[in-house]
């Protein structure tokens, strides 16, 4: 059997019995959450792991035909809930990371009790009276780069992402997270990512949801946050100060009291 701890390099950390678990976005892994897991410490049992693919996950468990489509991510994340025999866990998504947990509530609503997103978007392209911030054109340009060049594309792609130029060494660590991804992999990852489109499911989730949005953030416009927050129902939504498509390592404080105050 495979050993999904070892696959997803799955971590457990925290004194509490409430499961939170704490999935990262395109591009990152589970070190993004270092600022904000300290907050969860005391009364949480905290779930961190990486998607395979990503950060120090077993690249040999990728494959192209399974991580096609977000139905492999969200496997993962199953994956993971039933290894460690987890219930009515609270499940905080960063950026892509938060479709795939709402995919994951949809199958197995008994596993969640709230999602909640940091920077989510159903679909990140145009469409119609639909703004998600991308020309179609945009994403084929990003996954050429992605091929050609790398490293050229993490250092263009770094600074707008995370939109603190007074804080360069987070521009700079982000950097480096992109370049020491897989760069086949990653593009297939950013393939899948931006050219989602998970609108159709938003009506099917269950479980209460906290969309948090970012005043500014280059990567997920407003308008995708007003979008979410009126056709997921019951839903709360929160807009941070925070600038940036990174708030939980810009604005960790602000973040943290985000999750707090909804939980």
């Amino acid at each position: 059997m495979e050993n999904i701890v070892v696959r997803n390099h799955v971590k457990v950390i925290g004194q509490g019995d409430q499961p939170i678990i704490f999935g990262h976005g395109f591009g990152c892994d589970q070190n993004m959450w270092r600022f904000i897991t300290p907050a969860f410490m005391d009364k949480y049992k905290i779930i961190l792991f990486d998607y395979v693919g990503s950060g120090s996950s077993d690249k040999n468990a990728y494959t192209s035909e399974k991580y096609q489509n977000l139905q492999g991510y969200v496997q993962d994340l199953l994956d993971v809930i039933e290894s460690l025999k987890l219930q009515q866990s609270i499940f905080v998504g960063h950026s892509i990371s938060s479709m795939i947990g709402l995919l994951a509530s949809i199958k197995r609503p008994e596993y969640f009790k709230k999602l909640i997103m940091i920077g989510p978007s159903p679909c990140y392209l145009n469409d119609g009276e639909y703004i998600g911030g991308f020309e179609r054109s945009d994403i084929s340009e990003l996954l050429d780069m992605m091929e050609m060049n790398f490293a050229g594309w993490a250092s263009y792609m770094a600074p707008i992402a995370m939109s603190n130029p007074e804080n360069p060494a987070l521009t700079d660590e982000l950097k480096q997270t992109f370049k020491s991804a897989d760069p086949v992999i990653a593009r297939e990852f950013a393939e899948v990512t931006f050219l989602s489109d998970h609108r159709n499911e938003l009506s099917k989730v269950t479980v209460p949801v906290l969309i948090i949005q970012c005043s500014e953030d280059s990567i997920v416009p407003i308008s995708v946050g007003d979008y979410l927050h009126k056709h997921i129902k019951g839903s709360t939504f929160s807009l941070m100060e925070a600038k940036g498509h990174y708030p939980h390592i810009s604005h960790p404080n602000e973040t943290i009291q985000c999750i707090t105050g909804f939980l």
